[in-house]
Formats: C-alpha cells, sequence, structure tokens
C-alpha cells in the first residue's frame, strides 16, 4: 500500500458528489450501512489486506452530509454511550525481585494484547500508573505488555501519528498533498511506560528496542503493510536519554496543540518530538529526492557551482530574509575569485560591492554573526554526517594575524616579543569534519576570539582558575557541541580528534560524564600514575610491541624562527614503519581537582624504530576513550589521527586561497562575518581538491557548470 486513500478529498469531487446524490436519490439502499459498501465498492475503498473501509468511508459520508454537500438517511441508530475502558477490580501485582541490570532479568518479553484478560491488565496499568492514563487510541493501533518471570514492568502502546507536526513535516520533507497521501505509513508511539517500582538500568532502553522489533511484524500481520517510521514524544520534564540509548533522533518540539486542536483552544505542555525510522531509505520509499527533508545527504550532492551557495548558505538566520539573500549571492560571487577582495570578485560592480559592505558593516550585536551565517552550512554537515558509519570531528586551532591594521577595535594580543612588540588578531578554532578516508564533510562549529591580556592584578594560582575562564575550554564548549549533535545522529559515530593541546584532565572527564562521543588525544604530557614505573611515557615503553603499522607523516614546510617560535626544518612526506603498543590505565586527577576519580583512558603508542637518516623519529602517545584491545583496534586510532592534519590542509587553504590574513575591517567583529563566508568556501575548494585525486571516476559534472566545462576543455586542449 503505497498511498493512503484520499476518502473524503476523493467523494468531494464534484463528479462523485453528484454520483452521490443520484445515488441517494434513487433510495436503492434500506440502511447507511449498506450505502457505505456500495460506496466503498465504487470506489475501490479497500485497505491492503482486502476489507473495505467502512470506518473511514462512513465518516467521510457524515462529514459531507453536515456541511450539506448531501442529505444521508436517518438513522436509527441510538447515540453511543461512551463505555469505560475494561479494567481488573485490583491494582496489577507488582513485580518481584527485579534485578538491578537489565542483561539479568529472566524472561523478558513483550506480549501482544489480544485476549480479554491482557486487555484489561494493560488498562489497569495505564490508569493506576501511567500520566495520561489508558486513553482512546485512534486509527491502527498495537498494545502491548513488558512482561518477565519477575511480573509486568510495563507497557507500550502504538497507534495513529500526529495528524500535522511542523518540526517532523519539515525534517521529513514531505508537503501536505504528500503528507495525506503517505502519512499511513507512520506509527506513534502513543504510550510507553515502565512502572515506578521497577529500578532496572537500561530497562527502559532495551524495552524501546524490543518494541521496534517486535512492532513492524506485528503490524504488518494485522494491517497488511510495513511502517516505515515511529514517532513519539517526550516531556521537557524528561531528558529522553532511553529514547537516545535506543537510537532514536531527536528532530524538535510540538507546539503544544492536541490532535483536535484545530483552533488552539487547548494549551498543552510542548514536548521533544523522537523518530525511529525504520526504513533508513524511507524518504525514497514514499518518493521524496535524496535532497528532500533533513535526512543523510551524499557527499557529492549539491556541490555544482550554480547551487553550492543556495544550499550551504540559503535561510540563514540572519534576521532578514533579504540578507540571507545576499549572503548567498555573496557566497557565490566570492567563491569563483576566493583569493581576490570582494571588489575583484565582482569585477567592480559597485552595487554589489556596496552591498556586500552593507551586510558585513551590520551593527555589532545584530544576527549578522559567524554562528549564523555558517548555520545552514552546518545542517547540511549534520545531514552529510548522517551519511557516514564513522566521522572524525577534528578540532584544532589557527592563528589570525592583523597586526597591520592599526584601527581595527577589540582584536587581542596573540604574542608579544622581548622588545614588547605586539602581534594583534584572533585564534581561530573550528571542529572540522572528515569521513574516515578523510574526505572533508563540513564545519560544525568555529569561533574566531581575541586572546584577553592576563589581568596582572590575578593573583591566582593557575590550579585555582576555573576551567571556564581558561583558553582551554574552547575545547569542552566544541565537545559539548558534539555530543549534543550525536543525540540527533545517533547512527553516527562521532569521534573528536584533537591534538597535543587538548592533552587535559578536564576534557577527558567532560567525556566521562557526557560518554556520546569519543576522544582521541595525542598526549603532551608525562603524567604522574598510580602503577609503576610511575610515569606514563615510560610505562607504555615497556609495554611489548603488539603490531606493526606502516603510518604516512604529511610533509612540512621549513618555516624560519619568528618571535618565541623556534625554527624548523623542511620535511618530505613519507610512511613511517612503526611498531604499535597498548596500555589501559586509569588517568588520576590532577591536584586541585583531587575529589575527582581518576578516568578509564587507553594509550596507543607508536615508535618509528628505524628512522631515515638526519630525521626525528615519529613517537606518537594517543589517548583514547575507545576501548582499544587488539592490535588493529591500535592501527585504527593511529590511521584515524593521521588524519588530523585535515584541518591543517584547510587552514592553509584560508589563508593562501581565500587570503582572509589580508582581509581589512574596522571591528574584530566585522572582521569574523567575513572570515565565515570564506571558512565554506575553503571547504568546497579543499573538498574539490580532494575529490579529483581520490574519485577520478566521477562525474565533472557533479561540480562545475557546463561553461566551466567548456572553458576547461578548452583550455586543456589549448595546452595539449
Amino acid at each position: 500500500m503505497k498511498t493512503q486513500n484520499q476518502i473524503k478529498r476523493t467523494l468531494s469531487e464534484e463528479t462523485n458528489l453528484l454520483y452521490l446524490k443520484d445515488l441517494l436519490d434513487s433510495k436503492t439502499f434500506p440502511n447507511r450501512a449498506e450505502l457505505v459498501k456500495e460506496v466503498c465498492r465504487k470506489f475501490n475503498f479497500y485497505d491492503p489486506k482486502g476489507q473495505a473501509q467502512i470506518s473511514g468511508c462512513a465518516k467521510a459520508l457524515r462529514i459531507l452530509d453536515v456541511a450539506g454537500h448531501i442529505k444521508l438517511p436517518a438513522t436509527a441508530r441510538k447515540t453511543a454511550v461512551k463505555r469505560s475502558p475494561q479494567r481488573l477490580n485490583t491494582p496489577v501485582s507488582l513485580p518481584v525481585d527485579v534485578p538491578s541490570a537489565v542483561n539479568e532479568i529472566q524472561g523478558l518479553e513483550l506480549i501482544l494484547v489480544q485476549t480479554t484478560d491482557e486487555i484489561q491488565i494493560w488498562n489497569e496499568l495505564m490508569i493506576q500508573e501511567h500520566p495520561l492514563g489508558s486513553g482512546t487510541f485512534v486509527g491502527r493501533q498495537l498494545r502491548y505488555l513488558i512482561n518477565s518471570s519477575h511480573g509486568y514492568l510495563g507497557g507500550v502502546g502504538f497507534a495513529a501519528p500526529a495528524l500535522q507536526l511542523s518540526d517532523r513535516d519539515k525534517w521529513i520533507g514531505w508537503d501536505k498533498e504528500q503528507r495525506q497521501a503517505h502519512l499511513h505509513l507512520l506509527v506513534g508511539m502513543s504510550r510507553f511506560l515502565i512502572r515506578k517500582s521497577v529500578r532496572c538500568s537500561n530497562l527502559a532502553s532495551k524495552a524501546l528496542s524490543l518494541s521496534i522489533n517486535t512492532l513492524v511484524p506485528d503490524f504488518e500481520n494485522r494491517y497488511g503493510y510495513k511502517p516505515l517510521l515511529i514517532e513519539s514524544f517526550v516531556d521537557e520534564a524528561w531528558s529522553g536519554t532511553c529514547y537516545q540509548a535506543a537510537n532514536w533522533i531527536k528532530i524538535g518540539q510540538t507546539k503544544g496543540r492536541g490532535r483536535q486542536d484545530k483552533h488552539n483552544q487547548y494549551a498543552l505542555s510542548r514536548k521533544t518530538i523522537y523518530v525511529y525510522p525504520v526504513d533508513h531509505d524511507f524518504r525514497q520509499t514514499i518518493g521524496l529526492s535524496e535532497n528532500a527533508g533533513l535526512g543523510a545527504l551524499k557527499l557529492t550532492e549539491g556541490l555544482d557551482s550554480k547551487q553550492w551557495a543556495e544550499h550551504e548558505f540559503g535561510g540563514a538566520p540572519l534576521g532578514d530574509t533579504r540578507l540571507s539573500k545576499r549572503l548567498v549571492t555573496i557566497a557565490q560571487a566570492k567563491g569563483e575569485s576566493p583569493g581576490r577582495a570582494f571588489s575583484g570578485a565582482v569585477n567592480g560592480d559597485w552595487p554589489a560591492t556596496k552591498a556586500y559592505y552593507r551586510m558585513i558593516d551590520q551593527p555589532d550585536g545584530s544576527a549578522v554573526n559567524l554562528t549564523n551565517i555558517i548555520e545552514p552550512h552546518r545542517r547540511r554537515t549534520a545531514r552529510r554526517m548522517m551519511d557516514q558509519k564513522t566521522v572524525l570531528c577534528i578540532q584544532d586551532g589557527s592563528e589570525l594575524n592583523y597586526t597591520n591594521l592599526d584601527q581595527c577595535r577589540d582584536l587581542g594580543v596573540l604574542k608579544a616579543n622581548q622588545t614588547g612588540a605586539k602581534t594583534k588578531g584572533m585564534n581561530l578554532h573550528s571542529t572540522f569534519t572528515v569521513t574516515t578516508s578523510g574526505l572533508p564533510l563540513g564545519i560544525l562549529k568555529s569561533q574566531c576570539l581575541s586572546p584577553k591580556e592576563k589581568d596582572r592584578n590575578d593573583k591566582r594560582k593557575p590550579s585555582a582558575i576555573p576551567i571556564e575562564e581558561k583558553k582551554t575550554y574552547v575545547w569542552i564548549e566544541h565537545h559539548r557541541d558534539l555530543v549534543e549533535l550525536s543525540k540527533e545522529i545517533p547512527q553516527t559515530q562521532l569521534v573528536d580528534v584533537c591534538d597535543r593541546e587538548a592533552d587535559f584532565f578536564e576534557l577527558f572527564d567532560e567525556q566521562r560524564q557526557n560518554p556520546g562521543v569519543d576522544l582521541l588525544v595525542r598526549a603532551s604530557h608525562n603524567r604522574n600514575i598510580k602503577q609503576e614505573p610511575f610515569k606514563l611515557f615510560t610505562a607504555v615503553r615497556e609495554k611489548p610491541v603488539q603490531g606493526r603499522v606502516r603510518v604516512p607523516i604529511p610533509k612540512e614546510s621549513a618555516r624560519p624562527k619568528k618571535s618565541k617560535q623556534k625554527a624548523r626544518k623542511a620535511r618530505p612526506a613519507r610512511l613511517a614503519d612503526c611498531a604499535i603498543r597498548i596500555l589501559h590505565l586509569e588517568l588520576p586527577a590532577p591536584e586541585y581537582s583531587a575529589d575527582k576519580k581518576p578516568v578509564e583512558l587507553c594509550v596507543v603508542h607508536a615508535l618509528e624504530e628505524e628512522p631515515l637518516p638526519e630525521t626525528d623519529p615519529v613517537e606518537w602517545f594517543l589517548l583514547t576513550t575507545m576501548n582499544v584491545v587488539s592490535s588493529s583496534d591500535a592501527e585504527q586510532c593511529l590511521r584515524w589521527y593521521t588524519l588530523r592534519w585535515r584541518i591543517e590542509d584547510w587552514h592553509r587553504v584560508l589563508k593562501s586561497g581565500c587570503r582572509i590574513d589580508d582581509l581589512a575591517n574596522e571591528t574584530a567583529e566585522r572582521l569574523r562575518r567575513a572570515i565565515g563566508i570564506n571558512l565554506v568556501i575553503a571547504w568546497r575548494i579543499m573538498l574539490m581538491t580532494l575529490l579529483g585525486r581520490e574519485t577520478p571516476e566521477l562525474p565533472a559534472e557533479v561540480l562545475f557548470s557546463d561553461v566551466e566545462l567548456r572553458t576547461l576543455r578548452a583550455y586543456a586542449k589549448k595546452k595539449g
């Protein structure tokens, strides 16, 4: 059953109304029941199991009768009296000896409610223990008892989904016509109860998983087709942790209106919407495009030169739709000439240049800020991440030097040399996402922070300063952002990859408290540990070799000595043969956080035992919260860490390709706006470059317009 019979709409068509009037005038049918059967036969109103849709057809005819379109014969049926639900005379017995862990529960199962006894037990449980009671279910429905050898632990009930739900419908990406045709493919979880007397960890998430696995075949057996998507609502007072653990997706909130509240007369509490796609390709199954809604995106989707700016910047929340449209136009022009000033990118077009500066020069504090500028790109990035099994989320920073902008306000001091000369600018800190093969998916979060000079009157020791006041706090902020995003894409594993600057205890402690995203951090400190030989690096070096791996080491350009920065020799790219060692340990808290428990971590050690002459050997100590038990696990961590250099490559594109160090604006906030546009442009340049190298079979039409392709072919022919 691909589409839902639109009974009322079908009968409301002019020709069909005339047919109904003629049918009623003929007085062929002695009662309404026979009339409804004939209408079902005439218009083929049958469900997937071949049964006439008597109830839906009768309701549609009554609506047309009330509206005056037709005149139904009088019914001899008396007005139905609302009956109380069947229930027990006593409360349902409490379960006994329920273990504290779900894997220890004996005989855990879901029982499909069918018999009178089961109906009474289910109703009694809901009436006595669920805040909404047993309720009146509508549409196709199934009820289950959560049973065990210890007794009844709760219950679950499914019925028709919400008729309209703004955030859900936006997430699916269907319009009104498509929703009406396919709404029957959704099922709503109307009741979910774990009894208050039951204290068993992970029981709720286990019951949710069982209910999905049980519902799908039972629903198909009863109604003749499989549902595609399950929805549920969670009161704002609850965290929804069990839904997240069972891989449900949080997609938005309700508006606080009931199913029949068409005129917004009854205020209800707003609830969080969770969905579970039974079919991950459900959009395509119901005929929607791959780009519909807020589902997964292929990496190459929407990157061509005509559409990319609209996709990555369109609808940015800048406080005015005109500004949002202007942003798309600006990004489109700048993307075609990323290394030029905007006036050069538009070939001196004065109106276009003026429009650019009107947007960039919006008052400080307006909605035109870096976060809002890249918000559409963030949403697209999250959708590209949905299409991946694992995504590496690389955090790193880079200094933006604007010392030459003497008149620019609100810049910070990056550093000062021995003579007191100060370098002014901002610190760019970003979360840059890549696939496990190294292809860039996009930017999730980016901040341009003006460093604050240390208050000379602040006599506190570094250990006494709250983490929120330290510059390292930005790593925690970005990690928290990843944890929140992980709740929206639970099917994708996120790994937060960081360099040595992120090696501080508070970050690992943050991950322990919110364990949705794993950490992979290169160690910087040879910490004291509680096990012999009491030093972290020494302890892991003494472990036996558990494998060997060949690690690609990227090239590194020579760097002259600058201020406090040491000179660096050039390093060619090479493959380093490394020995692997693994150490599991409890990382102790520093002395100033002695009240905190140690954090369980794994250390992966890679050492190049025979380096090339005059080459420093590779030696990495990687700290991770992932479960590393074998040499293949360790090798995977090492290969993932080598992709951390992708963010360095992106920084290089930003500075050499987009030339963000050459921007000139009057305030730091205006600089941030211009930088925000270039962040996304640099991502696209980098992706196009890597796609050309790593997937040469990719059709050129994916990235270039017809005009660009003709130009490139002519250029290649000329060079050939």
